[in-house]
């Protein structure tokens, strides 16, 4: 009997530390995570929205799009399109896929950035067309968000080149994956109105939102795995370079919005997790990602979206702390309307723009 133990132990401890799994794991020293207090102080400014469920229990209203005439659409978790402005979420068409960005372009078309099928254009049942399946000649895996300039240049973002959600069980696993990884493969491209496409920037650890300034001379960049947003010149003395915008948030940043004032709004997918902790030894996190989804990182439901100016002033900051939102990626204002997104729940929040704390 002791032998077999002996033995059984052995084998558990070769499987913990010799197994292969699909991470190789770098070595990352994060930054104290800040508290909840100051511009990030607690409060539970979202307890005001309703919580609008999708039809037929319906789950991950990821993002939100407003096109010209006023109408805001959503998509969830399974592919399928609802409008939302009305009193009652509407399905529209079912279009596959993964939608996560959601952009009107200046066409009155929407614009969608598909985790699993890349940079594609909707302008009415029937309609859907991809623009960018590849980038440099690389597949394009795993595109995440996207902006439209005036002209009608796309700019999107790519959150890995190192894991496929479509064949990794979808995005939010595979966002984890990304992050205890944090290898930098992800980047940014544009599509030019005549169809050319380049990457613009690269190195990040889980390229998520990208967000256009007032009068399109940056876009801003979040980086969900090291929790920070970066600033991208696109004109003037300084086109091409990049620079810090925000550094160590208290969350990790999904989609970033633009309100159209030259102000913006960004949702955190989660608060920093104690994890952290292990992000400088490489072989403890193979070992804990082989002991199994019940003991790997994820994401905590702790709703919180900022608005924020160009120079990176905090304006509001209004926070979920019960969860009820799930996993925040997006927020904006629409009209009198203000919506928050979510990459899980079973629904979206809406409120009144006049229920919204002052801005500071």
């Amino acid at each position: 009997m002791k032998k077999t133990l002996l033995a059984a132990l052995a084998l558990g401890l070769s499987y913990l530390a010799f197994w292969p799994i699909p991470l190789s794991p770098e070595v990352y020293e994060p930054l104290k995570a800040p508290a909840f207090s100051g511009e990030f102080e607690s409060n539970d400014a979202m307890a005001a929205l309703e919580l609008v469920a999708l039809p037929d229990a319906a789950v991950g209203p990821e993002d939100l799009a407003v096109m010209p005439d006023g109408r805001v659409y959503t998509t969830d978790l399974a592919g399928r399109l609802y409008r939302i402005d009305g009193a009652v979420p509407e399905f529209i068409e079912d279009l596959g896929g993964r939608p996560l960005g959601l952009k009107a372009g200046p066409d009155g078309a929407l614009y969608i950035a598909d985790s699993y099928r890349g940079i594609l254009r909707w302008s009415g049942p029937g309609s859907l067309e991809t623009l960018v399946t590849e980038v440099e000649g690389a597949p394009l895996i795993y595109a995440n968000q996207l902006d439209i300039a005036r002209d009608g240049t796309i700019y999107f973002s790519n959150s890995t080149d190192r894991f496929d959600p479509e064949f990794l069980g979808g995005t939010k696993p595979t966002s984890v994956m990304s992050v205890w990884e944090q290898s930098n493969s992800g980047f940014v491209a544009r599509r030019h109105p005549d169809g050319r496409v380049e990457k613009i920037a690269s190195g990040f650890v889980y390229t998520n939102g990208v967000a256009l300034s007032q009068a399109e001379d940056f876009l801003l960049i979040a980086e969900t795995g090291r929790a920070r947003i970066h600033k991208l010149w696109l004109t003037g003395e300084k086109a091409g370079e990049q620079e810090l915008f925000l550094g160590n948030l208290p969350g990790y940043p999904d989609n970033l919005e633009t309100q159209g004032d030259g102000t913006f709004w960004l949702a955190f997918a989660s608060p920093r997790l104690p994890a952290e902790k292990v992000m400088p030894y490489p072989f403890l996190r193979k070992v804990i990602w082989r002991l199994g989804p019940m003991v790997r990182p994820a994401p905590v439901h702790r709703g919180m979206v900022v608005q924020f100016d160009e120079k990176g002033n905090f304006l509001r900051n209004l926070q979920d702390p019960m969860g009820r939102f799930g996993v925040t990626t997006s927020a904006l204002t629409v009209g009198e309307q203000f919506y928050v997104m979510s990459l899980d729940g079973r629904g979206f929040g809406r409120g009144s723009v006049s229920d919204l704390p002052d801005k500071q």
